[in-house]
This record gives structure tokens, C-alpha cells and sequence, in this order.
């Protein structure tokens, strides 16, 4: 839908400029008012009313005419910032490649390439077989997709194994409900099979013609049901294989990188299952690895005649590595590989003909191991700088002494690289170019420092600014965080902040409790009962940058986005001193209504990390720091806060609710913005270049506040 204009809330009044000899016309933008309509909830004999509960009903054209009058009055607000926004949207855009081509991987026989072409939005996808010399076969032009669509998703690319078919899934409205279909690669033929509200992916058995898909709960979007589909069948008659009925849990299907196994997992937050079945017998019945026991967690890979587990068994909090034949699967058969160490989170391996390569965490920073089968000379690879990202990618091969990994710093762009495990040469075959002349990475500076918390913790913050910083507390600052589901926020690249970089602001990432930043027990300090330490970990981050004269809180910004704009609310209730401006995107800020409607899509799965609020002890613990529950009478940063009509991850209404209370209840005029992309999800635009543009719409905004004007 189409935003609709709205200025009937826009009075100018005339006034002379005090500044300037000409007269000048003043605009006075009154923001909208959302009508309160009181709404009693109540749960352990605790009543709560909610002015905006009505705001909740997407297809209401008063909810619709609200979030337009919202849209109306930002664009009306920042129309002078609108050559900036552009000018930005250009400069990031310009340092992007736009003919660019992914490398290259070689899988089952043919040669498999992501491409772009100058001009275009969207991704081609592109196949050549057993050389890079051959013909190639474009599977997929987006570009020709989309044509026409507000909104346009493709995923999934799925390919038989004798090379003839492909699945895939696509989404026109954002919220994450794709529609399966299959082409037959050799004509070009699209097949009439259509299987909508799934996952968006496939997994092929060895037949050619059959094929596992996740289908979702058609209301609270839970991937809870695994289907078998057979070409040239009417999807109606797909056999339903699977069913999660627990309704904290969710439920995928995958094939082992060895081909033999066709695998259904299960998981929740804290628990794990998984079925195990031949890909060459898609009709048997699936065999039970281990079954669910609470509190366990583990994922296997299969090689040879074991299964490889990384597992928590037996209170391994940062997860250890055991092994087990694939006869006797159950968990008393398993047998330790790599022990539970204290200090080091392993977080996966992979397994090649000679070689195990378990990815590791210590110390804040990501370590890739090479483990010889052979069990001699094992050794890490050697990653110099202070801060960075690295990790395997694409790996489909066993037998091979090649791994691909990616690697990245703050200051230096995205690498790919081929490392030979045997000779231990490395072959850097891309690094991200920034196009424009301006970049080199020697002009910028990146450091690793240590924020004392509340309670004696030392957190981790990662930086990056331009040579010539001085530490004077007059720097713009922006610090970003997450800080939910053990999610590592680590140190990237990215072409776009140089537009804040080269302007003088300081860029960093704090790596609160939440994360696993510093390996599991980091994440479990920052959830359920907990989960306040992710909070108070970035002020404290603030209150030290600040005390080192980074910055200063005339200076200081904060953003983060869905359980990272949670954060975002909670920080502005708790010190709002802190900050000159904060971006929510997405934000999850009501928490407790949330938490206890589990018909609101992706809410029951959520109890392990917040806690139940069923349960009277989480449900007064989640309402003290619900942002929405605790905006207060007092003054608030700057404040501009996104989201998507169409998000399925935290529902558009949060966002609208809290800024609607936010605007009658808080004591200052600072700026407080929402803006509704109508046509979007979680996930923002579609399309390479137009999510840029909500991009500069945040840089304008903090560059307007530091009265950068180009």
C-alpha cells in the first residue's frame, strides 16, 4: 500500500528570522496524535490499560491512516535534510560495485555464480559446467522476477542431484511466508506446482523427484510441519511427515554434506532432536538420533560411518565435540572428541576427507582450527589484527585439501579465501572493492577496549574511526549493539559507515551479555532473569567512552534494531542523559503484552530466552523493563524509531504503540520520528540499492543533529 499524503495537521505561522535581514517563513509541524482508547489487560492480579491497543489491527483504515499521518509528518519534518539523504544515498551507492560477481564454488559438477548487473537491483543466478570456460546457464534473473512487485524475495535454491531440477522459494510481501515452486533446468519450464506458506527451502532425495519442505502454522508462522512432495503430483496429496506439536519449538529439514542422510530437526531454545533417514529411500520412516531431554543441545554431521556431535551434554556450557557410529546413535553411545574447555566457545565444525576444522571463540575473537585426522599437527590460522571477523563458508566437498573462509576487520574490506590445509598456502580470490578512489584502508583506525560494568564485568567495545581522532569528548558517536539469543555481534566492514567516518564520527560495537560474544555463559548472563545485565552493559559501555573523552552525551548515539531496538527503549527509560539521538529499528519494546499473546506469529518459541510470563515471577521481572510499560514523564534523546507493516518478527504495532505514548508522556521537544516502510518486513526493503536509501534516511538524522549539512 501506498503512502497517503497527510498535512491536516500542518499550521505555518509567519514570523521574521532574527538571524538573517530577510524575512522568512517558519513552519510550526504539530506531530500526530494517536486517539487513546483504553484497553484493560491484566494477568497475576496485576492490571495494566493500554491506551493504543487498537493500533494492533493491521487492515483498520484508522491504523493505516495513523502510521500515513506518521510518514506524512517525518517527511514534512526532515524535507530540509532531503538533499542530504540523496546526496548520501549516491555516495554509498557509489562505492558499490554494481557489475560485481561472487566466487565461484564447484559443486557436484558444475560451477555456481551470484552476479549483478550495473543498473539492476537484483541478483542473477547463474550456473557453468565443469569449467569456468563453459556456457553459462542463467537459473534465475530477480531482476526479471520482480518486475512490477513492491517487494521481492527470492531464497531457497535448491538442485536435484542429477542436476535437472531446481526449488525455490519466493515472498512478495515481507513477511517471510514463501511460495515453493519447482523449474526444470534443462527446458526452462516453470512446473504448476505451487506450495505456499513454507520456509522457502527444499531438500532433495537421491530419487530426483522427491523432496522435504517446511510448511508454517498459517497464524503464528511457527515452522512447525515437515512434508514429502513427488514431482508431478497434486500438492494437495503431500504427505504430512512431521509435526511439531510443541509450540516452543521450531522444526527444518536439511541434507548431511555427505549425501547419505536426509535429516528433520527440532529445536528451541535450550533443546534439540533430531531424525535421521537414507536420501536414496525417501519413503522409509525417519529414525530418532537422540531424543529431546531438556536442557540438552546438539547438531550432528555425518562422515563415514559416525556422526560427529557438538553437543552441551553433561553441563559443557561452551559445548564440546563427540562422536558416535551411526548405528547406535542414542547419547549414552557417544564419545568425547574435543573437550568442554572453560575459556573457548565451540561454535561448529567441518569436516573434509583429512581434515576437521572446528570454528572456536576465545577471548571475544574467532578462531579457525585444523585438526589433521591423522591427529598430528594441528594448528590455527593466524589472524593478526586487534579486531576482526573470519569463519568458513562455502564448503560443499569432502574430498579436498581446500577450505574457504571469509574474513573481514573493521578497516579492512570483506576477503574470500581458498587456504590449503596441507601446504598451508592461502589464495585471497576477492576482497570487497570500494569503489570512488577515496578509500585506503590506512586511513583509519580500529581498537579493541574494555568497558568496567556495574557489577566488575569487563565488556568488550570494538571501534573504528579516522586517523586524527582526538580524544577531546567532541566526536559524533554512534555505538551499536544487540545483545539477545547469544547472537555475536562481530567487528565487519562496511562501505556504508565511511559516510559517517569520513564526517568525524567514532563507529563501535559494544559486545554486551545477551551475545556469546565471550563464549555461552556471556549469553546466559544476558537472558531470562538476567536479562537486565544487557542493558545496564551499555550504559556502562556510554558512560566509559564518555569518561575516556571519546565523546561526550551531547555527542553520543545509540542504535540497534528488533531485540536490539528492545535495548534501544530500555536505555532511553533508564538514562536518556546519556544520548543526543537513538535509533530503534524494528524495535520489540512491548514485551509483556507480546510475551503473553502466543497467537502473535514467533511468540511461543520466545519463553527460553524472556522467560513466560504466564509464570508470575518472569511476568514482573519482563514488565520493570518493558520499554513501552516504563516511558515515564521525563525527557527523552532525539529519537527516530523504523519498522515494516509487514514484519513478522516484531509486529509493526510495537514500535507505533511506544512512540504514540512516547509523544504524550515525555517532557521534552526533541525529535521523535516514526517511519513505516507499507510495503516492507522485518528485513526493510527489497532490492540491492533501495534498502541504501533507509540507510541515509539514519545518517540524515544524526548528521542533521551534529549540524553536518553535506
Amino acid at each position: 500500500m501506498k503512502n497517503i499524503p497527510y498535512f491536516a495537521l500542518i499550521s505555518i505561522i509567519f514570523a521574521s528570522s532574527c538571524k538573517d535581514k530577510d524575512k522568512e517563513m517558519k513552519v510550526d509541524i504539530q506531530p500526530p496524535i494517536a486517539k487513546i482508547v483504553p484497553h484493560t489487560l491484566e494477568k497475576h492480579g496485576d492490571i495494566r490499560t493500554d491506551n493504543y491497543f487498537w493500533l494492533n489491527q493491521r487492515e483498520d483504515k484508522e491504523v493505516i491512516d495513523y502510521l500515513n499521518k506518521e510518514n506524512a509528518y517525518y517527511e514534512e519534518m526532515t524535507a530540509h535534510t532531503k538533499q542530504l539523504q540523496d546526496d548520501l544515498f549516491k555516495e554509498m551507492k557509489a562505492r558499490i560495485k554494481e557489475d560485481d560477481t561472487s566466487v565461484p564454488y564447484f559443486y557436484n559438477g558444475y560451477y555456481y555464480i551470484t552476479r549483478f548487473e550495473t543498473g539492476k537491483d537484483y541478483p542473477i543466478y547463474s550456473r557453468k559446467k565443469g569449467s569456468l570456460d563453459a556456457k553459462e546457464e542463467i537459473m534465475f534473473d530477480c531482476n526479471e522476477l520482480a518486475k512490477g512487485q513492491t517487494y521481492f524475495n527470492l531464497n531457497g535454491l535448491s538442485i536435484s542431484e542429477d542436476n535437472k531440477w531446481v526449488t525455490f522459494g519466493v515472498d512478495l510481501v515481507s513477511r517471510r511466508q514463501y511460495v515453493i515452486q519447482v523449474k526444470n533446468l534443462e527446458t526452462g519450464e516453470i512446473l504448476s506446482e505451487v506450495i505456499e506458506n513454507t520456509t522457502g527451502g527444499t531438500t532433495w532425495a537421491s530419487d530426483n523427484k522427491t523432496f522435504f519442505y517446511t510448511k508454517k502454522d498459517p497464524k503464528t508462522l511457527r515452522s512447525d510441519m515437515i512434508y514429502k512432495h513427488v514431482l508431478n503430483t497434486d500438492v494437495k496429496q503431500d504427505e504430512l511427515i512431521y509435526h511439531e506439536k510443541d509450540d516452543t519449538f521450531y522444526s527444518f529439514v536439511y541434507k548431511e554434506k555427505s549425501k547419505k542422510y536426509i535429516v528433520i530437526g527440532s529445536t528451541s531454545t535450550l533443546t534439540s532432536e533430531y531424525q535421521f533417514l537414507e536420501a536414496d529411500n525417501p519413503n522409509g520412516k525417519f529414525r530418532l538420533f537422540q531424543k529431546r531431554t531438556r536442557g540438552l543441545e546438539y547438531s550432528i554431521s555425518h562422515f563415514g560411518d559416525s556422526f560427529y556431535i557438538v553437543t552441551n551434554k553433561d553441563k559443557a556450557t561452551n559445548f564440546k565435540l563427540m562422536k558416535t557410529v551411526e548405528t547406535n546413535t542414542a547419547k549414552e553411545n557417544w564419545i568425547e572428541v574435543i573437550p568442554h574447555r572453560e575459556d573457548v566457545l565451540l561454535e561448529g565444525v567441518d569436516i573434509f576427507k583429512d581434515y576437521l576444522v572446528v570454528e572456536e571463540r576465545s577471548n571475544g575473537l574467532n578462531k579457525i582450527q585444523i585438526r589433521p585426522w591423522s591427529g598430528e599437527g594441528a594448528y590455527y590460522l593466524p589472524f593478526e589484527s586487534e579486531t576482526y571477523t573470519a569463519y568458513t563458508t562455502t564448503n560443499p566437498d569432502f574430498d579436498t585439501d581446500i577450505l574457504r573462509y571469509a574474513y573481514q576487520s573493521m578497516t579492512t574490506p570483506s576477503s574470500v579465501v581458498d587456504f590449503n590445509m596441507k601446504t598451508k598456502e592461502k589464495t585471497v580470490l576477492k576482497e570487497q572493492e570500494v569503489l570512488g578512489g577515496k578509500f585506503d584502508k590506512k586511513n583509519y583506525v580500529e581498537e579493541r577496549i574494555w568497558a568496567t560494568a556495574t557489577d566488575g564485568t569487563k565488556v568488550p567495545i570494538s571501534m573504528v574511526y579516522r586517523k586524527g581522532i582526538k580524544k577531546d569528548g567532541k566526536n559524533p558517536f554512534l555505538l551499536y549493539a544487540y545483545g539477545s539469543y547469544g547472537a555475536s555481534m562481530d567487528p565487519y566492514f562496511s562501505t556504508t559507515r565511511l559516510s559517517l567516518l569520513d564526517r568525524g564520527f567514532i563507529y563501535a560495537i559494544a559486545h554486551i551479555r545477551g551475545g556469546e560474544d565471550l563464549g555461552r555463559q556471556w549469553y546466559e548472563d544476558g537472558k531470562l532473569l538476567k536479562k537486565k545485565n544487557t542493558f545496564t552493559d551499555f550504559i556502562d559501555c556510554s558512560k566509559f567512552v564518555i569518561a575516556e573523552k571519546y565523546t561526550s552525551p551531547e555527542h553520543l548515539y545509540a542504535e540497534g534494531g528488533s531485540a536490539g531496538g528492545l535495548l534501544m527503549g530500555a536505555i532511553v527509560n533508564m538514562a536518556p542523559e546519556l544520548y543526543n539521538g537513538v535509533i530503534a529499528q524494528v524495535p520489540f519494546v512491548d514485551v509483556v503484552t507480546t510475551m503473553l499473546d502466543d497467537t502473535i506469529p514467533l511468540t511461543t518459541g520466545e519463553y527460553d530466552e524472556w522467560g513466560n510470563p504466564n509464570e508470575k515471577e518472569s511476568y514482573d521481572y519482563m514488565k520493570s523493563y518493558s520499554p513501552y510499560d516504563n516511558v515515564v514523564a521525563q525527557e527523552y534523546p532525539n529519537m527516530y524509531v523504523s519498522t515494516g507493516l509487514h514484519d513478522s518478527q516484531v509486529q509493526y504495532w510495537e514500535p507505533a504503540k511506544w512512540v504514540a505514548k512516547l509523544r504524550v508522556t515525555k517532557t521534552d521537544k526533541n525529535l521523535l520520528f516514526l517511519h513505516t516502510n507499507m510495503d516492507a518486513g522485518h528485513g526493510g526493503a527489497s532490492g540491492r540499492f533501495e534498502a541504501l536509501k533507509d540507510v541515509a534516511k539514519e545518517f540524515s538524522f544524526l548528521l542533521d543533529l551534529e549540524n553536518i549539512k553535506n
